[in-house]
């Protein structure tokens, strides 16, 4: 079976000018994608970002501030992709931003809008929008998760909620969807090494998990990527209305047996 020729298709990464939105970027325009990122508050070097899609041999990607959660924003990014395409192939939803709490008198209900809105909402709304331009909705959607809805980190409350709200969202829109031409899927990732991830937990937290797990804890963002690439390949269409998840297999090595098993290593005392 063949794959799918994404030469000269509209890809769209929102918050993608770095980490694991660039890297998907990246990925999507070694096949000759025509990619559009998404960022705010001049957060990027584009210079920069041009320059590593040049020596990847992609096309030049088209860099857009754009906030996720202002709908003007989202209208102006799609008149750019209209005016050298008739439809968006494929989706990715990557941006996060939330509050981190520091304890429960910090949660409030002004936090958990203003989190939902940038890490949840544009799941949704983004495919309303292109549905509106377009007459049609991309051939591939994705939204980028972690594991935070499935065990704990600390102030990690409101990520977490938005991402739940997300994914329980891939579900219905999939199921609301299935006369339409699209794919709804969510990746769930192990920790990335990234400047969000430092901004989150602190220039400590990056050590620390591999000094217990090992580097086998933390997941590339090009591993992502090929993920995102693959979903959206053709051979994988099947596959809707999934949440994915991208462990390396250590989630099921992570318990006290394993700690237990490493002791001598980690000096541990029975």
């Amino acid at each position: 079976m063949p794959l799918n020729d994404f030469t000269n298709k509209a890809v769209i990464i929102t918050g993608g000018t770095d980490g694991i939105g660039l890297a998907t970027g990246l990925a999507f325009g070694r096949q000759g994608a025509h990619v559009y990122l998404t960022h705010r508050w001049g957060s990027s070097d584009e210079d920069a970002i041009r320059a590593k899609f040049r020596d990847a041999g992609a096309p030049a990607p088209a860099i857009l501030e754009a906030d996720v959660s202002v709908d003007e924003d989202t209208e102006a990014l799609l008149e750019a992709v209209k005016k050298d395409h008739d439809g968006v192939e494929v989706l990715i939803s990557n941006v996060s931003f939330a509050h981190v709490s520091q304890d429960p008198s910090d949660l409030s209900k002004k936090a958990l809008q203003r989190s939902i809105n940038y890490s949840a909402w544009p799941f949704i709304s983004y495919l309303q929008h292109i549905k509106a331009a377009f007459s049609r909705y991309p051939r591939y959607s994705l939204g980028m998760s972690s594991r935070g809805p499935e065990y704990f980190l600390p102030g990690y409350d409101f990520v977490a909620a938005s991402k739940i709200v997300m994914e329980t969202f891939c579900r219905y829109l999939t199921t609301d969807l299935l006369g339409e031409d699209i794919r709804i899927n969510v990746l769930r990732a192990n920790p990335v090494e990234t400047r969000s991830l430092e901004a989150t937990f602190g220039p400590e937290f990056a050590p620390f998990c591999r000094k217990y797990y090992s580097d086998r804890f933390f997941v590339d963002p090009e591993e992502v990527a090929k993920a995102a690439l693959g979903l959206c390949s053709g051979l994988m269409d099947g596959v809707k209305g999934q949440v994915l998840l991208l462990d390396r297999g250590c989630g099921f090595a992570d318990n006290v047996v394993r700690l237990f098993t490493h002791r001598e290593r980690y000096g541990l005392k029975p």
